[in-house]
């Protein structure tokens, strides 16, 4: 790709996230508008991971749009084309199953994904850690917050061998944990 197709294709990425999350806010005392959370994974990825690829970068910005909105994996193969529809479905959950099946899944498949997708994980966790340590919900004990804090640990164990640079950064917010 092109340098103007590689921006294209970022800027196309992100406008999509962005309508499909317009109406979503994270779970923070502040009730941050959804868009900051891929858009964070993005510049995560660019800047502090020096991942270049854009079609991890738009992977990154699409991550949540199958799992938290009315998005298909056919939409976003039609739309982004099956690789970065098939990264985005290595990081989604499937929310028939019930929260602690999810999380154990997580756990499981975290070594078998990707490349590309665990870095998009990568950077989703590093991400979580950082809004939960910064601004929690309201809602979360202090235990709960050590218990996601611990579990993304086994997340991220999972993915190691990736990328060292976000492997340190990623421990760099796990032991901020509360």
């Amino acid at each position: 790709m092109t340098a103007a197709a590689d921006t294209g294709l970022i800027l196309r990425a992100a406008q999509f996230a962005a309508m499909k999350h317009r109406n979503q806010r994270r779970k923070d005392k502040e009730a941050t508008p959804y868009i900051n959370h891929p858009l964070a994974l993005a510049n995560v990825l660019w800047h502090e991971g020096r991942i270049t690829d854009a079609r991890i970068i738009a992977a990154a910005l699409l991550h949540d749009t199958v799992e938290d909105t009315r998005t298909t994996r056919a939409e976003l193969a039609r739309a982004f084309g099956k690789s970065i529809a098939s990264v985005v479905a290595e990081v989604t959950d499937n929310k028939w199953l019930d929260k602690k099946t999810r999380k154990r899944l997580q756990v499981e498949h975290a070594p078998h994904l990707s490349p590309s997708a665990r870095l998009v994980k990568l950077a989703d966790k590093i991400c979580n850690l950082r809004d939960l340590a910064a601004s929690p919900p309201a809602d979360w004990s202090l235990a709960r917050k050590r218990e996601y804090f611990d579990w993304a640990k086994q997340v991220v164990d999972g993915l190691r061998g990736e990328n060292r640079r976000l492997e340190r950064l990623f421990d760099r917010a796990w032991r901020a944990r509360p």
